[in-house]
């Protein structure tokens, strides 16, 4: 695979990519609908905002351990069907959560979108790995992503602005109808969408897929710097409304469009992805997204104000979609037959990062303080970014045909 050939354009990708990141954008509208209204949540169930955060955490646990699941079954039953459902039960998940009477009862709707959520995305980025060669792929799964950033910039930034008019429960109840509807309009777009790649329907064909993931060396270093990803950058956001609220800035407006600043970053990425890639090469984006993403995290422990940190995440969201699409298109060539399998693995470590992230920002804040605690979260994104480029390598998977 030659990353630096001529730059792909989008009128040589497949149409149904647009449906594809629709599913996606769907998705993404729930991802972090409650880290602006946070402090709601906590005052309301009479809780401390580190037990609010909790359900940033339990969402992506929920994500990450449905993710061995929901890629052998998109690679046995078939792709298509299995997102569909997947967005109508996260959009049931939302509008039950908004009428929640209890901690607990919220707290197990969380679990319900997260699986709901854990069918969507890795399945998208399989079905645009199967309609796309290794020489487009990357500028393709950019589209897609592009389709998850929108989603994440007005989930987020809508989730402030719902919050201070309708409060939290609005906010689930709003995002939880628009979710019903576009399970709908996806399902209806999918109808004749047809992919290269029929999944696999036997069992023995699956485990040969697993071994053939976990045979490339590329496996191992993919999925631990996802993990490493998802505890240092996103296990933040639970805390940026937080962080606000300390400089006196209580707007959940405010707060939403703040954290919406990384999605923002991640579009931007989208854009310009096709010309950085012949420029930098795959080495060179990784070392230069963690180190931007560090640089961030240094600038947002000064608590700088929150016009500041909307750029501050502008750049981090940026500069982590320059590292983490390359780890992206490394997942999606550890196998042929077993695509979803293997990128539901990448989203399985991802959201377990995003599971403990959380938690360990919580101890960390709590017992070092806030600037130790991001000042070490940079160090560690430096040091992956050169540990990637130097340990990964384009290795053709065992299964592919020739």
């Amino acid at each position: 695979m030659q990353h630096g050939e001529a730059r792909p354009h989008d009128h040589g990708l497949p149409t149904a990519l647009y449906v594809i990141s629709g599913a996606s954008f769907a998705a993404a509208l729930s991802a972090r609908a409650l880290d602006p209204v946070l402090p709601h949540v906590a005052e309301d169930f009479g809780v401390s905002i580190a037990t609010a955060a909790g359900f940033a955490a339990v969402f992506a646990f929920t994500f990450s351990i449905i993710q061995p699941i929901i890629g052998a079954a998109a690679d046995l039953f078939g792709k298509t069907r299995l997102m569909i459902g997947c967005l109508a039960l996260l959009g049931l998940a939302n509008v039950l959560g908004a009428l929640s009477t209890s901690f607990s009862v919220l707290f197990a709707t969380r679990i319900l979108a997260g699986i709901g959520s854990g069918g969507v995305f890795p399945v998208a980025l399989s079905l645009t790995s199967d309609l796309v060669g290794p020489e487009k792929r990357q500028v393709a799964i950019s589209r897609t992503l592009a389709g998850a950033m929108t989603g994440n910039l007005l989930g987020a930034s809508a989730s402030g602005l719902i919050g201070d008019f309708l409060g939290w429960r609005g906010v689930l109840a709003v995002l939880g109808v628009l979710v019903i509807v576009a399970s709908i309009a996806v399902a209806a777009g999918f109808h004749g969408a047809k992919v290269k790649h029929p999944p696999k329907t036997s069992l023995s064909a699956l485990k040969a897929g697993y071994r053939t993931i976990f045979t490339n060396p590329n496996a191992y270093v993919c999925y631990s710097a996802v993990f490493i990803e998802g505890c240092c950058v996103l296990g933040l956001f639970p805390y940026i409304a937080s962080f606000l609220f300390e400089l006196g800035q209580t707007s959940l407006s405010i707060a939403g469009i703040v954290i919406a600043g990384f999605a923002v970053g991640g579009l931007f990425y989208t854009l310009t992805v096709s010309r950085l890639l012949p420029w930098l090469g795959m080495k060179g984006m990784m070392i230069a997204g963690m180190t931007l993403v560090a640089s961030q995290l240094i600038a947002v422990a000064f608590g700088p104000r929150w016009e500041v940190q909307a750029l501050n995440l502008i750049v981090m969201g940026w500069g982590f979609y320059i590292a983490h699409g390359c780890l992206q298109v490394f997942a999606s060539e550890l196998s042929v037959e077993a695509r979803a399998t293997a990128l539901s693995l990448h989203s399985f470590f991802f959201f377990m990062g995003q599971t403990v992230g959380p938690l360990a920002y919580g101890f960390g804040l709590q017992h070092a303080g806030k600037m130790p605690t991001l000042f070490a979260s940079a160090v560690i994104m430096v040091v992956l970014g050169f540990v990637c480029a130097r340990l990964l390598k384009q290795r053709a998977p065992s299964d592919a045909r020739a």
